[in-house]
């Protein structure tokens, strides 16, 4: 999710953008009949955004229902069968993957896996973070180093799913034995070339697939003197999966019978104690503790 290189319609409009990948049916702009600075309608930028993030995640319920369930199903399966979950993003992608990591009504038992550098924007200068996605064999040194086994499930975010480093996360990932759930905008794999030596896309090594739907060069909106395409949605749209995952996870775990291991806000009565005695109960999953 960082800006890297400008995307394949800098400039253009979002229905072009809509062609490859945007919204279903079009974009605000296009369904009111406005301009693509909202003139016509009256609608702002603000409104529009909202608008394209609405229509973004009402495609995402509809479209990949089956695969956020199955994703949920492998993170059940991975904990009654005393396994661990990890999750993986670089740069912005990495913030819905710290979404989910020791947080109110999520599973105690995710766990951030950090590539140092890679992780946010903190890395000064920023565009070191660019480069260290396509530094290869990163994130093989990185798997091999860390608590992550065989049984365990990583989730690999990416938006473009075409750099070295979550290429080789999710492939070196299966090798290892873990299952591997790959969140990522699927169009990039028909739209772009793999920025990796094996020449594939991160949707190329996952079990389980979630489309986020979002357009090549992550922008919703256009307008007169702007330059270029602006207001990213993918933030928005990957932590809704993300949070959908872990619930689908969670409603699998309670049908079975299982208590999900689940944090309450340490801003309520109690919930610090409670949160101090699920962590006890499960600290040989808990990473982000040591």
């Amino acid at each position: 999710m960082r800006p890297d290189a400008p995307g394949p319609y800098d400039g253009g409009t979002r229905r072009e953008a809509g062609a490859m990948g945007g919204t279903a049916g079009g974009t605000a702009d296009e369904a009111a009949g406005g301009t693509t600075d909202g003139t016509a309608d009256g609608s702002s930028p603000a409104e529009r955004f909202i608008d394209a993030a609405i229509g973004l995640l009402e495609r995402v319920r509809k479209e990949e229902a089956g695969s956020i369930s199955a994703a949920g199903t492998l993170i059940a399966d991975a904990f009654t069968g005393g396994g661990r979950v990890f999750a993986f993003g670089a740069g912005h992608s990495s913030l819905p993957a710290q979404d989910v990591v020791y947080r109110a009504g999520g599973l105690a038992v995710l766990n951030l896996l950090p590539v140092p550098g890679a992780v946010g924007v903190d890395v000064v200068p920023a565009t070191l973070g660019s480069a260290l996605e396509r530094v290869e064999g990163l994130a093989a040194a990185v798997l091999e180093t860390s608590p992550a086994r065989a049984g365990d499930v990583l989730v690999v975010i990416s938006l473009s799913g075409r750099n070295a480093l979550p290429v080789e996360m999710a492939s070196r990932a299966r090798e290892l034995g873990l299952k591997v759930i790959g969140v990522t905008s699927v169009v990039y794999a028909s739209a772009t070339s793999p920025r990796n030596p094996s020449g594939t896309f991160l949707k190329d090594h996952c079990d389980v697939v979630v489309d986020s739907k979002i357009a090549v060069g992550d922008a919703e909106l256009t307008a007169d003197g702007a330059g270029a395409p602006f207001a990213p949605a993918s933030t928005v749209v990957t932590g809704a999966i993300m949070q959908a995952v872990v619930a689908s996870a969670v409603g699998a775990l309670a049908a079975r019978g299982v208590t999900p291991p689940l944090l309450r806000s340490g801003n309520v009565d109690g919930g610090h104690e409670w949160n101090a005695r699920v962590m006890a109960e499960h600290a040989d999953r808990i990473f982000y503790l040591r």
